[in-house]
């Protein structure tokens, strides 16, 4: 297990009905019969860069709804190398396994600033039975995780660097502006390509001499994508 710091700062109970990104997360469809069998606490948190929201194989209490911000899904390999599994964005869901076993299947670390809402697994498993609005919005989601997972080995495993960091490139685009995108690390995105830091902060600064791609901040993790198409063309 990697060492990670695990505080949080707590801001109050979550006030689902009005939500800023109501549309994108789990209670998105839930009606006002639904919000009544809610009886126990949905938590609004904060967790800074490099925070765990939870651990590898530690008993879930509840799952969490990203409303901003970054959350990263770490494994650790038998030879002790982390390998990033998947990167959680606003709307996805955090920890959906435990719905089934109770337990976390991954480390679960705050790529950037964070606010979640954690929900008791009690609120799912009362509201799941009963609802047939959060029972189909648990199968979207459980269904987007599933894609999204395929899609991350497809695409981000295999091939050249150049390929993966191309395909990389393209899915952090932002979703509501597809000429944004937003990087991390240099050695976040090698435990998530499978390439060596050195491979990845080459083939990023490659692709900014070629103006494909314009960084926008000093610390290198904000661009502007000026040529789409060549990106998709070595993807």
């Amino acid at each position: 297990m990697i060492p990670i710091k695990t505080e949080s700062a707590w801001r109050g109970t979550s006030d689902c009905r009005n939500c800023g990104i109501r549309d994108m997360v789990l209670f998105a469809d839930l009606n006002e019969q639904d919000f009544g069998m809610i009886h126990a606490p949905i938590d609004d948190l904060e967790f800074a860069a490099g925070e765990a929201l939870y651990s590898e194989g530690s008993r879930a209490q509840g799952i969490y709804t990203l409303r901003r911000g970054m959350i990263k899904l770490v494994r650790v390999t038998t030879d002790g190398r982390q390998r990033i599994v998947r990167v959680l964005r606003p709307g996805d869901v955090a920890g959906l396994e435990a719905l089934g076993g109770g337990h976390f299947d991954c480390d679960a670390v705050a790529l950037s600033g964070i606010a979640v809402c954690r929900i008791p697994l009690e609120v799912i498993h009362t509201l799941g039975a009963s609802s047939p609005r959060l029972h189909l919005r648990l199968m979207q989601k459980w269904q987007a995780a599933l894609r999204d997972a395929d899609d991350w080995l497809a695409d981000l495993n295999f091939g050249t660097a150049r390929q993966r960091v191309s395909n990389f490139i393209l899915k952090m685009r932002s979703p509501t502006d597809d000429r944004t995108v937003t990087l991390f690390a240099r050695d976040d995105m090698g435990a998530m390509l499978d390439l060596k830091l050195e491979t990845v902060s080459r083939e990023v600064s490659r692709l900014v001499r070629e103006a494909v791609i314009e960084p926008l901040d000093k610390q290198g993790r904000v661009y502007r994508l000026h040529e789409p198409q060549r990106l998709l063309q070595a993807a």
